[in-house]
């Protein structure tokens, strides 16, 4: 059968396939990422919890001390929702040890590490494949004492299947009736294209058809997700995935991007849920610390927005530019870009959004203005828009009903930061001070204070703060602060320009509150 015909083939009869998420244990691996104890539990709960995947390796075993504390806590988690059996650690060959630490750990599931090369085993370990091959089953017969599981990987799998099969095909025929539950198949240093991975899937598949395979890509040559999807027309039954793409070197393949095309393109069937993949995206990126790429599949931030006008035309006339990705399927929404390319189309659309109506000619002289500004390399969200077209009209800006009076923030060797502000909301002025982790904290808190004292009305959450120098801007210029704000399930971003990083901060900030409170008096 040709690679053509056998892809159909697999494209109209793929089974269900279990997805594992190894963001806290290979995930971790990325460069200068570490997570604490707690963030692995939280992170554990939006995986198991929210997003639903069928199984999480959450660390290597006897790494250390902080390590043992979070996969107690996560094994503690699981154990509360009943499912237990979805949390694995890596352990090794090691006389019990990893065994013993997991079992210690309250883990019911060992992802045992084996070489699944000739060369690992016989240069890395010095032994030869029987060797290797005796204390592989030792360990499975212990761990099964133990009641724990075993899954096994195949360590460097794909090199073995290129420079030395007999001896992967070796541990097979000793290991498949040695009570290991799945076997994973790693291409560990990302050497393999798709065409290979159906080569070598399709030998295994054929040799040992009973037995539940997983593959591991990594992401050297950019083909993890394609070679993720090779393993799966060929016949693996798991994949494994990390949040973001995270893991060594160039990572691992991305659970997002993994997830929409088994779905799209070949109609498989997972457990998850698309709607939690951008809120996964987004607390992995706050732990980590890794940013995600703009322009990444699925959860970048600009991957639904549309920036050519006639992008825009064309999805007011029968959603002309929309596929299968529509945003609404994973918690997002579409949004059109402001900015030189806009074209009318792209700004009636933000105006639509915001429910300003304006005549042909006044969007032309709105759409000039803002070509203007982009230009300039100005950033123009839909914030400014209502600003914008009042400059334009010739009509006044519309008057805050939240003005900033004075403030005083503070900062001294050994003190918490501290802040003192007066402020007047819809005429009527207030005083508050507080103390906080930094000066922007201490002023928000005093804000807070007063949302709730005076007006018993609660105050927007901060959900992601930002900071970075405009584009094209310079070092010693201007800072931009880009705070995204959570509102009764509403959110909003705003920005503000200076060249202190706390004002900055405090415009947009101010900014964010007249929008909500001309929000409320326009409900009232």
């Amino acid at each position: 059968m040709g690679t053509a015909q056998q892809i159909n083939t697999y494209s109209r009869t793929l089974p269900f396939i279990e997805i594992m998420d190894s963001t806290l244990r290979d995930g971790e691996q990325t460069n200068g990422v570490s997570f604490l104890p707690h963030e692995k539990l939280m992170i554990a709960r939006m995986l198991l919890r929210d997003l639903n995947v069928d199984r999480i390796e959450v660390a290597s075993a006897r790494v250390s001390e902080g390590e043992k504390e979070a996969v107690q806590m996560i094994c503690r988690y699981a154990r509360q929702i009943n499912r237990l059996d979805s949390v694995e650690v890596l352990g090794f060959v090691d006389g019990h040890a990893s065994i013993d630490w997991i079992a210690d750990c309250g883990g019911q599931v060992i992802n045992l590490l084996a070489k699944g090369s000739q060369k690992h085993c016989v240069q890395q370990l010095g032994k030869t494949p029987e060797e290797h091959i005796a204390d592989i089953l030792d360990e499975v017969r212990y761990a099964t004492s133990k009641g724990i599981a075993v899954n096994l990987y195949l360590e460097d799998w794909s090199n073995g299947m290129k420079d030395s099969p007999g001896y992967v095909y070796q541990l097979m025929d000793k290991l498949t009736s040695g009570g290991v539950k799945r076997f994973m198949l790693p291409d560990t240093l990302g050497i393999m294209n798709p065409l290979q991975v159906i080569e070598y899937f399709r030998k295994m598949m054929k040799r040992y058809p009973e037995q539940h395979f997983d593959f591991h890509a990594h992401n050297d040559y950019d083909l993890a997700v394609s070679n993720s999807l090779a393993a799966v027309l060929s016949g693996a039954k798991g994949l494994h995935v990390t949040v973001n793409g995270l893991g060594e070197r160039c990572g691992n393949a991305p659970i997002a991007s993994v997830q929409a095309i088994l779905k799209d393109q070949f109609q498989a069937t997972t457990n998850i849920n698309e709607s939690q993949l951008n809120g996964a995206s987004r607390m992995v990126e706050g732990y980590s610390g890794i940013a995600v790429a703009p322009n990444q599949p699925i959860v970048g931030e600009n991957v639904f927005t549309q920036v050519a006008g006639v992008h825009a035309d064309g999805d007011t006339k029968d959603r002309l530019y929309y596929n299968d990705l529509v945003p609404e399927r994973f918690g997002r929404k579409r949004e059109y870009a402001l900015g030189k390319t806009s074209g009318r189309a792209n700004i009636a659309k933000n105006l639509e959004e915001l429910g300003l109506e304006l005549t042909s000619e006044q969007t032309r002289r709105v759409t000039e203005r803002i070509t203007e500004l982009g230009d300039k390399k100005e950033i123009v969200t839909q914030e400014d828009l209502p600003y914008i077209v009042s400059d334009v009209l010739k009509h006044d800006a519309p008057e805050d009903k939240v003005k900033l009076l004075s403030y005083v923030v503070s900062t001294a060797y050994g003190l918490k930061p501290g802040a003192n502000i007066k402020v007047e909301i819809n005429g009527k002025q207030y005083e508050a001070s507080a103390t906080g982790d930094g000066q922007y904290d201490a002023f928000v808190k005093s804000l807070r204070y007063i949302y709730k004292k005076y007006l018993n009305r609660t105050f927007p959450i901060l959900q992601n703060y930002q900071v970075s120098i405009p584009p094209g801007g310079r070092t010693d210029a201007l800072v931009q602060t880009v705070i995204t704000w959570n509102n009764d399930g509403k959110l909003l971003r705003t920005r503000g320009l200076d060249a202190d990083q706390t004002e900055a901060a405090i415009k947009a900030t101010f900014k964010m509150l007249n929008i909500f409170e001309n929000e409320q008096t326009n409900n009232e």
